[in-house]
C-alpha cells in the first residue's frame, strides 16, 4: 500500500513542472481579463493606458527573437505568443469603444503620423503595421547578427527591459490622472501574484538572469501601483467627508 502511494505521490510530483509552463503560458492572459471587462462595462478607456501594450508588444516580440538566438524554455516562448494575443485584442477593444465615442461626438479619426500622435491611433489598423513592421526590422537585424552571442545577450537584456517597465506606463497615467478610476485593480492584483510566481519559476529552473532582475523590479513597480490604490481612494473619501 505505502508503495501504491509513494507511486502515485511521484506521478503527481512529476506532473508539477508541466502544470507550472502550462500555467506560466496561460496565465499571462488572465490579469488583463478584469481590465477587458471593465473596459467593455463603462465604455471608456481612460483609466487604462494603452502603452501598457505598447511594452509588452515590444517586449514578447524582441523576446520570440531572443529565443531564436538562445533556446530558452519552450513555455516561456509561447508565453510570448499569447501575451503578444492578448495585447492585441486589447487593443482592438480600446479602439472599438474609442471609435463610437468619436462618432457619438463627432470626433474625426487620428491617423496622423506625427510622433506627437504615437500610440494615440483611431484604427486597430494602425497598431497592427506598427507590430508588423517592428517585428520584420528585428528579423532583419537577427539574421545579421544572430551568430554574435554579445548581441543576442543584448537582444534578451532589451526583452526583459522592456518587460520590467510594464506597470510604468500606468504609474504614470494614474499620476496624471490623480486617479485610479477605470483602472482594473484585479488587473494589478493579478500582475503582483503573476510577478512573484513567475520570478519564483526563474530561480527555480535557472533561467537566464535577465528573467528573474525583470521580474522583481515589476514586483516593486506592481507594490507601487497598489499604493497608488490605497492613497487615492483615501484621498478621494477625505474630500467627500
Amino acid at each position: 500500500m505505502e508503495a501504491e502511494l509513494e507511486e502515485a505521490w511521484g506521478g503527481v510530483w512529476s506532473l508539477l513542472p508541466w502544470l507550472a509552463s502550462g500555467v506560466m503560458v496561460v496565465g499571462v492572459a488572465v490579469p488583463y481579463i478584469p481590465q477587458y471587462q471593465e473596459i467593455r462595462r463603462t465604455g471608456n478607456t481612460d483609466g487604462f493606458s494603452t502603452r501598457v501594450c505598447l511594452v509588452l508588444l515590444v517586449a514578447n516580440i524582441l523576446r520570440v527573437f531572443f529565443w531564436i538566438g538562445k533556446q530558452f524554455e519552450l513555455a516561456l516562448l509561447l508565453q510570448s505568443v499569447v501575451m503578444i494575443l492578448t495585447m492585441m485584442a486589447l487593443l482592438h477593444l480600446c479602439c472599438t469603444v474609442q471609435s463610437s465615442n468619436r462618432v457619438s461626438i463627432k470626433q474625426h479619426r487620428i491617423t496622423d503620423l506625427d510622433l506627437y500622435y504615437f500610440w494615440s491611433w483611431s484604427a486597430f489598423e494602425d497598431y497592427v503595421l506598427f507590430c508588423f513592421g517592428f517585428t520584420l526590422m528585428c528579423a532583419f537585424i537577427t539574421l545579421l547578427f544572430l551568430n554574435w552571442a554579445v548581441f543576442v545577450e543584448v537582444l534578451g537584456s532589451l526583452a526583459v527591459m522592456f518587460e520590467a517597465m510594464l506597470g510604468l506606463p500606468q504609474l504614470l497615467q494614474n499620476f496624471s490622472n490623480c486617479s485610479t478610476h477605470g483602472m482594473s485593480v484585479k488587473m494589478v492584483v493579478l500582475w503582483t501574484a503573476g510577478d512573484v510566481f513567475k520570478t519564483s519559476y526563474f530561480a527555480v529552473n535557472d533561467s537566464p538572469v535577465q528573467f528573474w532582475v525583470c521580474g522583481m523590479v515589476q514586483i516593486l513597480t506592481d507594490i507601487l501601483i497598489l499604493l497608488q490604490v490605497g492613497y487615492y481612494n483615501f484621498g478621494s473619501r477625505f474630500k467627500l467627508g
